[in-house]
């Protein structure tokens, strides 16, 4: 078996970003691995989770054994299994077990990376209770293998993806503690491009300010993370290379955005825009196109003009008070103020007026037709063993019912059932 290498196993990830900030989340990250506890890192693409770790165990001289976490990772493919052809050969003897990730990192003290946590199928995380509880498992024909005194889970998740994930059980994240990491400012993000891509200016500041806009639209559920600046300032600047431009071109721009970031984005449900589209209205906001070169950023990211707050995020206006209908939300009010598209079309439930007592409203039944109180409903919407009972009283007491009229003298008594 061989040990893995310092810090991090051997070309698995390739060169790292540099660590930018996230000095409060370095200090806690490395004093709860100090104190032996286990750590899950929660955050966005992009934010530095693996880099996070990957600088922590370098600088504490520790090993690393990477997992990665999805819906085929059994029990088996994490703790580790027999060989076939030789436990035919010789038996189920200890040499014929190959260890998985978890006992690699057990028997020799290491951090046990697993990532994406949330898409690890439930049977698989249940096995990690007892071993971050006790510090030891017990595999079957091999016996109890317990933990080196150095082993830690370190396990990063993205909470905002819903695809091919799974909420993470109660018993496993009361074992651990959670450290949450968010986008950084934007001194960081420029700081990083810098620093991956080799470039500066204004290359930088225009491809750090759109992947930022990203996660401020209205339409726009999940935006760009660095690596989307990134992207784009190399495929900029290849492009201008290419294309033979003495420096940034609109149209080039805008081909190096659709390409880097219109992946990275993910649209909010119920909105039929494309992300190019999207795209093209904040290039709009960033690079107008009368403009020679990108508006000069103040650090600020362009916002929306439709949008008062500037987030843009909400599921629309609440329903107005009394009435049961739904407000148009605000992009649409903006759609329709813009002239340019027809109005939309009503919902059903924007179309369906309120329901007060009997009375339907003009596009249903004629308000009133069942003579009860408001509030009470009319025999029409009564269960039909309570029509019965009705009709059991007497005619003088049956109720006018559709198609009919109301009871009174010479209609029919109702029948009672033989005898």
């Amino acid at each position: 078996m061989t040990a893995p290498e310092p810090g991090w196993p051997s070309g698995s990830l390739g060169r790292a970003p540099p660590i930018v900030g996230l000095r409060r989340e370095h200090e806690v990250l490395t004093v709860a691995l100090e104190t032996g506890r286990h750590v899950v890192i929660e955050g966005p693409p992009g934010t530095g989770k693996s880099t996070l770790l990957r600088d922590i165990a370098r600088y504490a001289g520790r090993a690393v054994v990477f997992a990665e976490g999805n819906a085929e990772l059994t029990p088996a493919r994490l703790i580790g299994q027999y060989d076939p052809a030789q436990v035919l050969a010789e038996g189920y003897v200890p040499a014929a077990f190959t260890d998985g990730p978890l006992l690699r990192a057990m028997r020799v003290g290491a951090l046990l990376y697993l990532e994406e946590f949330n898409r690890v199928p439930e049977e698989t995380l249940n096995v990690l209770i007892t071993v971050l509880a006790e510090g030891e498992i017990a595999v079957p024909r091999l016996g109890m293998v317990r933990a080196d005194a150095g082993f830690r889970l370190v396990a990063a998740m993205n909470p905002f993806d819903t695809i091919g994930t799974a909420r993470v059980s109660h018993a496993i994240a009361d074992r651990i503690c959670r450290v949450v990491l968010d986008y950084q400012d934007d001194a960081a993000e420029r700081q990083i491009t810098t620093a991956v891509t080799g470039e500066n200016g204004e290359v930088v500041n225009f491809a750090v300010t759109l992947a930022r806009a990203t996660r401020e639209h209205r339409d726009v559920r999940m935006g760009s993370s660095v690596r989307g600046a990134i992207d784009m300032v190399l495929l900029l600047t290849g492009l201008a290379r290419r294309r033979g431009e003495d420096g940034m071109a609109r149209a080039t721009a805008r081909d190096a955005a659709h390409a880097a970031l219109s992946g990275r984005i993910r649209i909010a449900d119920g909105c039929d825009r494309s992300p190019e589209s999207v795209l093209d209205e904040l290039l709009g906001l960033v690079w107008p196109e009368d403009a020679p070169t990108p508006l000069p950023s103040d650090g600020r990211t362009p916002r929306d003009s439709g949008a008062p707050d500037g987030r843009g995020k909400a599921n629309g206006l609440p329903p107005q008070a009394g009435t049961g209908q739904r407000r148009a939300s605000a992009s649409a009010v903006r759609r329709d103020r813009g002239g340019n598209h027809a109005r939309r079309t009503l919902g059903r439930a924007e179309r369906r007026p309120a329901r007060r007592g009997c009375a339907r409203g003009a596009a249903g039944r004629r308000p009133g037709r069942c003579g009860d109180p408001p509030g009470r409903p009319g025999p029409r919407h009564r269960p039909r063993a309570a029509r019965r009972r009705a009709a059991a009283r007497g005619p003088d007491l049956l109720p006018a019912g559709r198609g009919r009229a109301a009871a009174g003298p010479g209609y029919p008594p109702p029948w009672r059932g033989p005898g």
